[in-house]
């Protein structure tokens, strides 16, 4: 059910979000498939990371509750295919309730190689099966829609009769015909693919188009009587990814994909931490995510790919303020004892709830707040000359002071006087 605004919060937080025109979730379960060791990895800037490293990420996603992860291409070579055996073997030594999938075409090719990897880690590994819709796509690699139903009823067949359970993607099917996907799907269902994906391979796609969508392939599920699940896997290149996969969940898939930090070709995937974020924000989910920092930085270190210092929630400048007037507001939070307060007086993310905190630092737009801040928190005393050097120093700065910078401006003994608390 939706988030109802209790007590304290219904008092202090007027909410536009709720009420007429609002989105809804369904009422069926949300299922999050990881893509960051797929389709994360296939980014042009990003390292792709031992298998150690892969596991460590697994093992976060297993904490935060992600239903499934796509583990791997193993069709790409040697290694990718040890690496998704390995990590398939992870997940049955762990217990891990998460579930595997790995990607592949709509080729032999690339079937048999998870029909191995299935077989010699012991545990059921979904074959998502991708093949281009869209007449672009067509026009390109000289398809018509006889051989790419042809193909559609061979490949799922052959992954069918091999044990492996099919999610049957239509690549670009944001820019595809719906007279098209109905036979391509219809075809795949029939030949015994329990999942169905609307891949947004450009992120071409709007909330509307979105919804448009959703309602037109429901329908054609709908039409072959089976219990068939619809995924979406949508792109970041409009920056519209977010909405898009909130929108998808309101029309009532069934799973979305995403990838920490957003990773994946050209401008990423939908980014699976702050999809998380919202759900619970909206209350559309109801879980422990204050591991998603670690979640993010073990994403961050394995691929290097660095963590922005403005990006949503786990950024350095996610909830830390310089700036006085949202000092002032946030310390008076503190003085009261009230953290829930603190972290909702100028955030729109109660920085708790993330694993994060409110940090308040000096720089050239503070005021005292700040260095009264700043030097409580350090458990040091906010004596009035001591704060005018800080505050007269902060002034004359073209940046932020960094700790070192401030107890530079205080003597070696505060420094040692904080480690002593500590």
């Amino acid at each position: 059910m939706e988030r109802q605004l209790g007590g304290r919060e219904q008092q202090l937080l007027y909410d536009w979000n709720q009420g007429s025109g609002s989105v809804r979730r369904p009422a069926r379960a949300i299922e999050l498939d990881d893509e960051t060791l797929r389709d994360g990895l296939q980014s042009p800037s990003v390292l792709n990371p031992p298998v150690e490293k892969k596991i460590e990420l697994l093992h976060h996603m297993e904490a935060l509750g992600i239903d499934s992860a796509d583990i791997g291409y193993p069709s790409a070579g040697e290694r990718a295919l040890a690496d998704v055996v390995r990590l398939a073997q992870e997940i049955r030594a762990s217990g891990m309730r998460i579930q595997a999938n790995s990607a592949g075409r709509t080729a032999p090719a690339d079937i048999l190689p998870i029909a191995e990897a299935q077989e010699r880690a012991g545990i059921p590994i979904e074959a998502a099966l991708f093949l281009g819709s869209s007449p672009i796509r067509q026009f390109a690699e000289g398809w018509d829609m006889d051989f790419l139903v042809k193909t559609t009823a061979s490949a799922v067949g052959l992954a069918v009769s091999l044990g492996i359970e099919v999610m049957y993607v239509t690549e670009d099917t944001t820019r595809a015909r719906g007279k098209d996907l109905r036979r391509l799907y219809t075809t795949a269902i029939e030949a015994g693919a329990k999942r169905i994906c609307l891949a947004d391979t450009v992120g071409h796609a709007t909330p509307w188009g979105v919804r448009n969508l959703v309602r037109y392939v429901k329908r054609v599920v709908a039409d072959t009587g089976e219990n068939v699940k619809i995924d979406w896997h949508g792109h970041r290149d409009r920056g519209l990814d977010i909405p898009n996969a909130i929108t998808a969940i309101a029309e009532g898939v069934d799973r979305v994909h995403g990838c920490a930090l957003g990773i994946g070709e050209r401008a990423g995937n939908t980014e699976m931490d702050l999809l998380l974020v919202n759900l619970k924000l909206l209350g559309w989910i109801d879980r422990d995510l204050s591991m998603l920092p670690a979640y993010c930085q073990a994403a961050s270190e394995a691929t290097g790919v660095p963590i922005p210092s403005n990006n949503p929630v786990f950024g350095k400048d996610a909830f830390e303020t310089s700036t006085g007037v949202h000092a002032a507001a946030i310390l008076k939070a503190m003085r009261k004892g009230d953290s829930w307060l603190a972290n909702r007086v100028y955030s729109g993310v109660p920085a708790d709830e993330f694993g994060r905190e409110q940090v308040i630092s000096i720089g050239p737009m503070s005021g005292q707040a700040n260095v009264i801040a700043w030097l409580t928190h350090r458990g040091l005393e906010a004596d009035p000359a001591i704060m005018d050097r800080i505050w007269t120093a902060a002034k004359q700065s073209d940046h932020v002071l960094c700790d070192d910078e401030v107890f530079a401006l205080l003597g070696p003994c505060a420094r040692k006087s904080v480690k002593a608390e500590r």
